[in-house]
């Protein structure tokens, strides 16, 4: 992705969240009421012909069921962070946050201090966009934009008012498959010894034989932005426990398939390949 341009997947992402919030609600698997603002400034003709297009069974066969994969990823990430403020969160650190609106629309999540983290183009954009809709923003939220591969988290969030020592969710959403090796393995440092006892992250990932299939080379032509990053399939425990975390769980979208997608859902397609997992620091209070 062009530094000074916003992230045209994270844009793609917000529009498959609007397009899902308008099904009926015994249909839609995610539900975001402010998706639709973050949307450029489409034509009501556009809006309804990617509509028509996303929805189709066609879409869905061409783009090997990247449609259910970005809802379903929605919805489980949304299920977990709401569990996890139930847990007592004094933090919330959105990483590569992009057109993510969890901060604003999920409840109970306005006691809890959220740090959105993303590049400074992108973040820029979603503030103009976010301002249109929610005047004032939320006090608890604090903006930090950080490039993952140049910059470290030691250097940026502790300056911002994070609490090292707070109880914190670390969700790293669409990321990791952008990232540098190095990017991946400082975030994760970071992580492991700059939170507090009970601190978590949760983020989906690609095996690397995903990654390097022709398919994902493909679309990485298409989006501009290149897969770089992935880790082998049932390698995710040992990955992460290696890098100082503990009661690792990893589910790959068949598997949340099954949970997610069923009555009316039951036909939808994920692709094969990609995975999201969840750990805890290995830390004792």
């Amino acid at each position: 992705m062009a530094e000074n341009k916003a992230s045209l997947s994270a844009g793609g992402v917000a529009l498959l969240r609007a397009i899902e919030t308008e099904k009926p609600e015994a249909e839609r698997i995610c539900s975001d009421p402010i998706a639709s603002a973050m949307l450029p400034r489409y034509s009501k003709f556009t809006l309804w012909l990617f509509k028509g297009i996303i929805n189709s069974a066609f879409y869905d066969r061409l783009s090997s069921g990247a449609v259910g994969y970005i809802v379903l990823r929605e919805r489980y990430i949304d299920d977990f962070l709401k569990a996890s403020l139930g847990e007592g969160l004094a933090q919330v650190v959105i990483l590569g946050a992009g057109f993510d609106t969890r901060p604003y629309r999920t409840p109970g999540i306005e006691k809890t201090r959220v740090f959105e983290i993303d590049q400074p183009a992108t973040q820029a954009d979603k503030l103009e966009r976010l301002k249109k809709v929610i005047d004032p923003l939320p006090s608890n939220v604090i903006f930090l934009p950080v490039d993952f591969n140049t910059q470290t988290l030691v250097e940026r969030l502790p300056a911002s008012g994070y609490n090292e020592q707070a109880k914190t969710l670390f969700i790293w959403q669409g990321v990791t498959y952008f990232l540098t090796a190095e990017g991946i393995d400082s975030t994760l440092a970071f992580i492991a010894n700059h939170s507090g006892p009970g601190s978590m992250v949760i983020f989906d990932y690609m095996y690397t034989e995903t990654l390097q299939s022709k398919r994902m080379q493909q679309a990485a032509k298409t989006s501009g932005e290149p897969y770089i990053f992935g880790i082998d399939a049932n390698k995710i425990e040992l990955f992460l426990a290696q890098r100082g975390f503990q009661d690792i769980q990893s589910k790959d979208l068949e598997e949340l398939k099954r949970v997610y997608f069923i009555g009316k859902n039951a036909g939808r397609r994920v692709p094969p390949g990609i995975a999201i997992a969840s750990a805890r620091v290995k830390k004792v209070a």
